[in-house]
């Protein structure tokens, strides 16, 4: 006889070799215990969790001679008939190819005819979502009211693909996908019994690997110890054999990504490809890598968040700390895009490089998480005091050059040495720093109180644009605002706002629209009769303020 696939061999056959669908399994041995026995199931859920497996045991339940517990014996004659697939009571038939009204019709005229063995005739309708519309309709009478000797059991991975008519006629039974650890429970059980040779951590990665299905972790478990028959599987020979990638692999790059370094970043891409890892496998597991340090980064109790030995949970706390979560979020957000472009892309290995390059360079992005990234570089670059090189000339830029020799002299002679340095005073503030608080004015407002925020709701910050002159203008509209100006503390509280918006002090002047000065022609006069502002005949305050206006355009 020739050799017989793992998830072939190794199928359950009663229900408590059954794993991962506990919820389902008890239900449907209380059912058979009871004489509780519906006419129609449907099976739901991803592949291979276990819907046909089931459905087998389930069929050889109701027809078993001598049941255990709900179970099958698997040694009666119905039993071994079903196990040898030689009984005429249990029908499997594949939707996918078997999909027209005719074959539905078949069936309802069969179902006339009692079963020859056992109690039940069991009909199985695999991915039964592939039946076209005609046949649901042929089969919506039968599956309602059926003989008291057929049952139906539907499986499908498309649920919302059935017809509502058809879903409200069956007990309805959602498979889970089964978690990692039971799969490498059930693999390291399996391994044992046919004597290999398995590390435990190749085995997690399979189980992982297998996405919560059972089927496909045995599908890869059989492959990899085929590749190294008669050899120890080992972690490394099955990162080779799937063509995956060591998250010690993950870890360099991600350093690479955080310092910038695209060169060194394309550097671990190009051996990755040498070494013949699938970019799509790579684009997946980087993902799952970013997703668990963000995990970690968020969680309390990051043993139990993810899946790692201690070494490996050591270093992703440690990168953890190197990012925030705004930064890990955004890492996600573009390979997850690319994880849906690489499907089908020709040039995968450009566009996984593409995306590295946005990863390391977040000025090439101007959405709002990569704005968060560029703010971090910035904030590295600050403690590091690595600035940024420009004209050594140029106003604000540091040239140890510049320096005169007598320098220090000079400073020991007013007074001041090199250990004691006077204290600095913020700047003051420039024309561009007036422009930002015009334009962030009701945030800055938003940090006053009182009185004087009521005010400033009313009011137009307004400066200089010809002149230059670091001087806010702020005109009052209500003439209620010269009890705020009157109080020096307000003056202050206006000060500390703008300050803690552009870091630097900037002088402030108040003036309130004078509502007995006549306008003629949009011309807009600011100042009080007791304090008025001159408008000279040339004088240009701002656009928004005044225009070149003759003196004799303005009427008392």
């Amino acid at each position: 006889m020739g050799y017989t696939a793992l998830y072939r061999k190794f199928r359950p056959q009663n229900f408590e070799d059954v794993k991962g669908q506990e919820h389902i399994v008890t239900t449907l041995k209380n059912q058979i215990k009871a004489d509780r026995i519906g006419h129609a199931y449907l099976f739901c859920g991803t592949r291979g969790t276990g819907k046909t497996t089931i459905a087998k045991i389930l069929a050889k339940a109701v027809n078993c001679e001598h049941p255990v517990d709900g179970s099958p014996c698997n040694e009666c004659a119905t039993c071994r008939a079903i196990n040898e697939g030689t009984s005429m009571n249990v029908i499997e038939i594949d939707a996918a190819s078997n999909n027209g009204v005719d074959n539905i019709r078949e069936i309802r005229e069969e179902v006339a005819y009692r079963p020859t063995q056992g109690n039940y005739k069991v009909y199985i309708i695999d991915e039964v979502h592939m039946l076209s519309t005609g046949a649901f309709n042929a089969l919506l009478k039968t599956l309602e009211e059926p003989p008291s000797y057929v049952m139906f059991i539907l499986a499908t991975t498309e649920a919302h693909k059935i017809p509502i008519t058809i879903l409200s006629r069956c007990q309805r039974y959602d498979f889970r996908r089964i978690t990692a650890d039971t799969i490498s429970a059930r693999l390291m059980e399996l391994m044992d019994k046919e004597g290999n040779d398995v590390e435990e951590k190749a085995i997690r990665y399979i189980a992982k690997a297998a996405d919560g299905s059972m089927r496909d972790a045995l599908s890869l478990l059989d492959q990899c110890i085929a590749f190294y028959l008669g050899e120890t599987l080992t972690y490394e020979k099955v990162l080779e054999n799937l063509g995956a990638v060591d998250t010690e692999v993950f870890s360099g790059l991600l350093r690479k990504i955080l310092a910038q370094d695209t060169a060194g970043a394309i550097k671990i891409l190009e051996d990755i490809i040498i070494q013949g890892r699938e970019m799509g496998q790579f684009v997946t597991d980087f993902i799952w890598y970013l997703r668990n340090l963000l995990l970690i980064a968020t969680s309390d109790n990051a043993e139990e968040a993810v899946d790692a030995s201690a070494e490996t949970l050591a270093r992703m706390k440690e990168e953890s700390q190197m990012a925030d979560a705004e930064t890990l979020m955004r890492y996600i957000r573009i390979f997850s895009e690319l994880s849906n472009q690489i499907k089908y892309a020709s040039q995968k290995r450009v566009l996984v490089e593409i995306a590295l390059i946005k990863l390391c360079q977040p000025v090439m992005e101007t959405n709002l998480d990569s704005l968060y990234d560029r703010v971090r570089v910035l904030e590295e670059k600050l403690q590091s005091g690595a600035f940024v090189q420009g004209n050594p000339g140029a106003p604000g830029n540091f040239n140890p050059g510049n320096i005169p020799a007598d320098f220090g002299a000079g400073m020991q002679a007013e007074g001041f040495s090199q250990t004691a340095q006077p204290e600095k005073k913020p700047e003051k503030a420039a024309p561009e720093d007036l422009q930002y608080v015009r334009k962030n004015w009701n945030s800055i407002i938003r940090e006053t109180r009182g009185l004087l925020q009521q005010m400033l709701l009313e009011s137009t910050p307004k400066y200089d644009g010809n002149t230059g002159e670091p001087v806010l203008y702020v005109e009052f509209r209500n003439f209620l605002a010269q009890t705020c100006i009157d109080n020096p503390e307000n003056l202050e509280m206006l000060k500390n706002a703008v300050r803690k918006k552009i870091g630097k002090d900037v002088e402030i002047k108040y003036a309130i629209l004078d509502k007995d000065v006549v306008v003629k022609s949009g011309v807009k006069i600011i100042g009080t009769p007791e304090n008025p502002v001159v408008i000279e005949k040339k004088m240009k305050v701002t656009s928004d303020v005044i225009q070149d206006t003759p003196r004799e355009d303005v009427e008392d």
